[in-house]
């Protein structure tokens, strides 16, 4: 966590960065220095897949192919480490707003709409006044850096809970055609439950149809493959 003037910033370290950028390319510099000798080790193991591209690069024992892969390590390595850091949460908290940064896609939520603030398990959860989720991020600190989350969000005067959701026994969860939802609630989960199973694209769809069911009046949050429901009225 980073704390200067005005802001708090969660993720994205200087720590985050050094391993990302420095341990990874290293790591890849070092195995593609190695490859030729690794090859021929793993080659005396039956279970190995692809023996035969493992047979080739055994017999590659130059200083060209050693500098070429480390090259390729290196380049590897920092292909990784960006893509890991941009798969890892960013939360900027200032007196303002509070800002969601993953894989370049940016959730602003001004500090005026936000009525609860909360963890639920490793996901920071943002309501407004109606009890409608602004935000739901799962954030990617160790459970030892996890305990400063709460004070970051209390130092820029946000009303934090430590209880958790104080609306989780509305919670139900989804089945099809659940009588006491809308046709058109009951039609967005149903095509929401598609995606647990679909990797990359149905992340984006969970996402994006989750947002959906916002609209329709109502919060539905994941665990373990399943949907769970709460109309956003309060009561």
């Amino acid at each position: 966590m980073q704390v200067t003037t005005g802001k708090t910033v969660i993720g994205h370290s200087l720590a985050d960065k050094l391993i990302l950028y420095g341990g990874l390319p290293l790591v890849g510099v070092v195995l593609g220095f190695f490859l030729p000798r690794i090859a021929d080790w793993a080659v005396g193991l039956r279970w190995v897949p692809w023996r035969r591209l493992l047979e080739v690069l055994a017999t590659w024992d130059a200083l060209w192919v050693g500098v070429g892969g480390m090259v390729a390590g290196l380049l590897g390595g920092l292909l990784l480490g960006a893509m890991a850091l941009a798969d890892t949460l960013k939360v900027t908290i200032t007196n303002e707003s509070v800002e969601f940064l993953k894989n370049d896609k940016t959730v602003t939520v001004p500090r005026n709409k936000v009525t609860t603030a909360f963890l639920d398990g490793k996901e920071i959860v943002l309501l407004d006044s109606t009890t409608r989720e602004l935000a739901r991020e799962k954030h990617d600190q160790l459970k030892g850096e996890a305990h400063k989350i709460p004070q970051a969000f209390r130092t820029h005067g946000y009303p934090w809970t430590d209880s958790g959701d104080p609306y989780e026994d509305r919670f139900r969860r989804w089945v099809e055609d659940e009588p006491e939802l809308p046709p058109g609630a009951n039609a967005v989960l149903k095509a929401r439950a598609k995606g647990f199973d679909d990797g990359d694209k149905g992340k984006a769809d969970l996402r994006e149809l989750r947002d959906e069911v916002a609209k329709l009046g109502y919060t539905v949050k994941d665990k373990d493959k399943k949907q769970y429901w709460r109309s956003n009225n309060p009561r």
